[in-house]
């Protein structure tokens, strides 16, 4: 009797899941003929609003033949955005981001025009510029369309979510039993922003993590930490992903033994950094076991990568996984006109509030005009819908390990300030992409800890410019007595430059000095770096002074230079002040001297950097007033970071109370090095030891990882 229930039971259960099937397929069905129907009557009113599309003939026809005409053109654009927009797109990853942008008009609007021209049933016709609008409102329509029809069952959001997201897994799916991480960097956004953000209800999402309101729960803890002397994304992001801030002084600098300028965000100089670091850490990175890097400037070791800039060098095409990002999010016509829509209206937006700032007289101010819109659209518009859409599609294929770059207030913050309506607003939008990858986590198959964190802060104030009417380099020529420009010349700074380099060579100052012998002077927020390409060597403060006299006292007793740094024959290296201060590095722990005023950790960071294969003849840490956080950027900023002072140096930590405290009695991590230790820590408390790959196995799951794309 047993033999033939199961019998019965097993083709029951057969039959449940036949059922089951043909459900979906009728719901499937039943949504696109939904969505087919509504895009068939915003056709249809189209037709009737605008004077230059038209769905009949020149005769007139019937009404049904109308209806029939716009029924078949609708179906034939959703057909073709289906089939070929995907098409297009792949073929257009060889073309920038910015410029796919501005083409998906162009493209879906001819696209109708080809529904059009192929429709059997009347004679319907669309001037172009008609047929660009007509598109883009039929292809949100029908995206608002689908998505209110999937959210309503939650299999086929999670379809859809993966679909848009175009993840492929690895043959082994993920265990549910175990947890997965993901992490959210805010770039630039530093504690005490966050955490006024969180007073101000700019950011919701993470008021409710730590329940400022009064009968909530917090859910999460908040934790600051300190940066490295190099406040800034490339070295914090390649210790936060790959363990090593090792020879990294700053955002930009010069090696004497290769005669190259570094630059943390070039393709070539990133891929060289996360060599050295892979190199010098012996292991794979944070996302070496079935993690994601998405918009990072490092890879972190994970095979799945898009946007990525260390692996933006190689070959263009489909092979290159940091360009094919984009085909995730804009393989969706709608994705990609609503996109694009946002992205005018934030240049619309850039344009309105500089004009703004330019009118009421806002001081600091710098300029924002040329490309800077361009830049800032993409930014915070680009780059978060692709990075979003692409963990949201992370978190349903279940991998373990997740870490991304939201860079949009950074950039606001650099020409707006850090404290700025601007930048408030840019939070406002941050935090509902938090709540988006949160929800998106609800449907995935595997639980989730969330993390979000920053990479850094920003310092507020004027310009070493705009205060002092020339820039570092043009002190720099002053100081070595070399030819300036004639309003840096006019400068009571650069008038004292030259009357100390007459006074220290008692004699006038030489016009005309061999083009070898110039400095190259680079500036990374409020740190400036100096260096003496023909001489192959680190200089010493003596072979400086030997060679230009007046240099060094010129920049310590300077009211917009707080400190600097160079190496000593006699002390190793010294920290040097106005006034003739001169501090040997062994010393600065009993006295801080120019230290001071930069707080807990800056002498550490100071020896730490000076120990570096590359750091400059002279390292130059601008101005910093304690009482208000102020730093003269040596750039063009007026939210800056780079180097030591104000909030530059305070990022976050936001972090589950799940697990482990990053740092033990109220302890706060000191560098990138360590907040790597903590969410090495963290995958270990999830997922066990990760296992650190050798040399020949990154080898071989990098060329993996590249096919894979």
């Amino acid at each position: 009797m047993g033999g033939p229930r199961r019998e019965r039971v097993g083709t029951r259960g057969v039959r449940g899941v036949v059922d089951v099937r043909w459900r979906r397929v009728a719901l499937q069905i039943g949504r696109s003929v939904t969505v087919w129907a509504v895009s068939t009557v915003t056709m249809l009113l189209l037709a009737g609003l605008l004077p230059d599309f038209r769905l009949q003939s020149p005769n007139g026809d019937s009404a049904t033949r109308i209806a029939v005409t716009a029924a078949c053109g609708a179906g034939a654009f959703g057909v073709l955005s289906a089939v070929v927009w995907p098409v297009l797109v792949r073929l257009l990853l060889l073309v920038p981001a910015l410029v796919l942008g501005l083409l998906v008009f162009f493209l879906n609007g001819s696209l109708l025009l080809l529904a059009l021209r192929v429709n059997p049933s009347g004679r319907p016709e669309a001037a172009p510029e008609t047929a660009v609008i007509v598109a883009a409102v039929m292809s949100a329509v029908a995206s608002a369309t689908g998505a209110t029809l999937a959210v309503r069952d939650d299999d086929a959001y999670r379809r859809r979510l993966l679909r848009l997201a175009d993840r492929r897994r690895r043959s082994v799916p993920p265990c549910p039993d175990t947890p997965g991480l993901v992490c959210v960097q805010l770039d630039g956004v530093g504690h005490d922003v966050l955490t006024a953000a969180v007073r101000k209800g700019l950011m919701p999402t993470v008021a409710r993590w730590l329940a400022t309101a009064d009968g909530m729960r917090p859910t999460h803890r908040l934790t600051p930490w300190r940066t490295d002397w190099s406040s800034q994304t490339g070295a914090s992001q390649l210790g936060i992903l790959h363990g090593s801030t090792f020879d990294v002084p700053a955002f930009r600098w010069y090696e004497k033994d290769r005669g190259e300028v570094m630059v943390c965000n070039r393709p070539t100089s990133a891929a060289e950094l996360q060599r050295r670091a892979t190199a010098r850490t012996s292991d794979g990175g944070l996302l070496a076991v079935d993690g994601a890097s998405r918009g990072n400037l490092f890879s972190g070791g994970a095979g799945e990568q898009a946007l990525v800039l260390s692996i933006a060098t190689r070959r263009r095409g489909r092979e290159n996984r940091s360009r094919a990002g984009y085909f995730a999010y804009f393989s969706d016509p709608a994705n990609a006109v609503r996109t694009a829509l946002s992205f005018m209206a934030e240049v619309v937006r850039e344009i309105v509030q500089s004009v703004r700032a330019r009118l009421r007289g806002q001081r600091p101010r710098v300029g924002r005009g040329g490309l800077y819109p361009l830049v800032r659209a993409f930014a915070t518009v680009v780059e978060r819908d692709v990075v979003v859409t692409a963990v949201m599609g992370d978190l349903l294929a279940g991998r373990a390990a997740v870490y991304a770059d939201l860079v949009a207030y950074d950039e606001v913050a650099h020409h707006s300030g850090p404290h700025s309506r601007d930048a408030e607003q840019v939070l406002r939008r941050l935090d509902r992409s938090i709540a988006l990858i949160e929800k998106a986590a609800e449907h995935a198959p595997r639980p989730y800890h969330l993390v979000v964190l920053s990479d850094h802060g920003q310092s507020p104030g004027e310009t070493f410019r705009a205060r002092y009417g020339l820039t570092l380099a043009d002190l720099v020529r002053a100081g070595c007595g070399l030819p300036v420009p004639r309003r840096a010349e006019r400068t009571r700074s650069g008038a004292e430059a030259r009357a100390a380099v007459r006074a220290a060579l008692g004699r006038p100052v030489d016009e005309s000095p061999p083009r070898d012998s110039e400095p190259i002077v680079l500036a990374s927020g409020n740190l400036g770096l100096i260096s003496f390409p023909d001489v192959r060597h680190r200089m010493t403060k003596e072979e400086i002074d030997a060679r230009h006299p007046a240099l060094l006292g010129t920049l310590a007793n300077h009211p917009g230079i707080g400190f600097l740094l160079v190496r000593s024959e006699r002390h190793d290296g010294v920290v040097l002040g106005p006034h003739g201060t001169e501090i040997p590095l062994a010393r600065l722990d009993e006295e801080p001297g120019p230290l001071a005023a930069f707080g807990p950790g800056a002498a550490d960071a100071v020896r730490r950097t000076h120990g570096f294969p590359h750091t400059a003849d002279i390292m130059v840490n601008s101005f910093h007033d304690p009482a208000d956080g102020e730093v003269l950027a040596f750039e063009e900023q007026i939210g800056s970071h780079g180097g030591l002072g104000g909030a530059q140096s305070r990022p976050f930590l936001l972090s589950p109370l799940t697990l482990s405290p990053p740092a033990g009695d109220g302890a706060e991590p000191a560098g990138a090095e360590h907040v790597h230790r903590v969410l090495r820590g963290w995958l270990d408390e999830l997922h066990g030891p990760q296992v650190p790959l050798t040399a020949d196995a990154r080898e071989e799951g990098t060329e993996e990882g590249e096919r894979a794309a």
